[in-house]
């Protein structure tokens, strides 16, 4: 497989993780996406359609366009790697694709939408314009540039939701400690952090943690998982084990016997 990532230059920096692409189908047909807490922009070069299939209902697959928005979701969700052919993306950070999209980020939930819906016809321009670029220097080029004139046209984010996502994920503090930190009232903090992040503050502290521990468990060979969960701020293993579950449908063991496999960054290898 071949993958390749770029962060783009400021301002686009604090609202966009990476701009990405990838090639070559790998020889297992599905992957498996796990929940990040953050909303993804996927444009397929090869085809113009993305296939997802339901966490659910494995055999249930929804058909999209060839260019996508990809929400906030609570739960893994697997795709088609025959798409790997020619794909390109722009992973946004936490709260930082709702002033591209126009819409609030909650809208997206739990769901993919075909990216026509929320920029009309800019969307099919833009993937045409991809297609035609010979290079991943020049498909990043086009995406950033993209990215600059959508934030011309945004909507201010709210300063405050973002440092309390932000503590959220490093102290797991409460609701209401932050609610208080960002002066708003307890139901109005979590409606507009839903509508910066796209989901609840709760859930967002959840998937986050469930990242953090992925990440440490990568980084080691033979993982102490009950030194692990103590370690990210689980109550216990069994704790822990309840939100790889639900994440991502492995236990944390089965999980990291997929750490070696070739592919982009929270993704897992399945068939």
């Amino acid at each position: 497989m071949f993958y390749r990532s770029t962060i783009p230059g400021p301002p686009l920096d604090t609202f966009i993780e990476n701009l990405w692409c990838l090639s070559d189908a790998p020889r297992h047909a599905r992957e498996r996406i796990l929940p990040s807490g953050t909303l993804e922009l996927v444009i397929n070069l090869h085809e113009d359609e993305l296939r997802i299939y339901d966490s659910e209902h494995a055999q249930s697959c929804r058909r999209l366009s060839g260019a996508i928005v990809s929400g906030a979701y609570r739960r893994f969700f697997d795709i088609d790697t025959i798409e790997h052919a020619s794909v390109v993306g722009v992973h946004f950070r936490p709260g930082g694709a709702a002033p591209f999209l126009g819409v609030p980020a909650d809208g997206l939930a739990d769901a993919h939408v075909d990216l026509d819906a929320v920029w009309g016809r800019r969307a099919g321009a833009l993937r045409e314009r991809l297609c035609a670029a010979a290079t991943p220097e020049q498909r990043f080029g086009l995406l950033e540039r993209a990215r600059r004139a959508r934030l011309e046209l945004a909507r201010r984010r709210h300063g405050a939701v973002l440092v309390a996502a932000d503590h959220l994920e490093r102290t797991g503090a409460g609701v209401g400690e932050l609610a208080a930190r960002a002066g708003l009232s307890h139901r109005r903090f979590i409606d507009v952090f839903g509508a910066e992040i796209g989901m609840t503050p709760k859930l967002f502290g959840r998937v986050r943690r469930f990242q953090r521990a992925l990440a440490l468990a990568r980084r080691t060979d033979s993982a102490d998982w009950a030194g692990m969960a103590h370690a990210i701020g689980y109550c216990d293993q069994s704790h822990m084990i309840r939100d790889f579950v639900e994440f991502s449908g492995f236990s944390p063991a089965d999980l990291h016997r997929h750490r070696g496999d070739r592919v982009k960054e929270n993704h897992v290898a399945l068939v």
